[in-house]
């Protein structure tokens, strides 16, 4: 039985955009709820909050500002994919649909820095996508729970790649 085809959503982006976070494709409590990381284990919201200062039990439109006033964008490399369950691992390589980044970048030029949350994001970017950009890169350990490492030490990963 081949899985039903799921589609991403659009992007958290706002004019004057710096850093553009990217996921690889949304979970199924994410995709359920319509909202980027809604697994209530997933440690994006409150590494965010931490590195922008927001209140990372706010509601969703109210953290989706916040990091767009911060200058901070999200998406996912992947528009559309088949997969059973959340994990990036079970993704069918063949099915794999990439976001169009040369329109994001050229409709805003003003990012400068790509963060990749997690490994398969980073993977799946160098291999579907062709932009030619001078962006500053950087992979950083996934917020999901499935990547086990401490929360404090996902938060200094991501407060290095802030500062630099």
């Amino acid at each position: 039985m081949t899985p039903p085809t799921l589609q991403g959503f659009p992007p958290i982006i706002a004019a004057g955009a710096r850093i553009l976070i990217l996921g690889n494709m949304p979970g199924v409590a994410s995709l359920d709820a319509q909202q980027y990381y809604a697994h209530p284990r997933n440690t994006f919201w409150p590494i965010a909050a931490e590195l922008f200062g927001f209140d990372p039990a706010a509601p969703y439109d109210d953290r989706a500002t916040a990091l767009t006033e911060a200058g901070v964008a999200v998406w996912d490399v992947l528009r559309s994919c088949r997969r059973v369950g959340s994990l990036d691992a079970a993704v069918q390589r063949d099915s794999m649909v990439a976001n169009n980044f040369g329109d994001l970048f050229t409709t805003y030029p003003t990012i400068s820095r790509v963060w990749f949350n997690g490994a398969a994001a980073e993977r799946n970017y160098r291999r579907l996508v062709a932009v030619e950009q001078p962006l500053s890169y950087a992979t950083l350990p996934s917020t999901s729970p499935a990547h086990t490492l401490r929360f404090e030490d996902k938060l200094a990963v991501w407060r290095e790649a802030l500062s630099g």
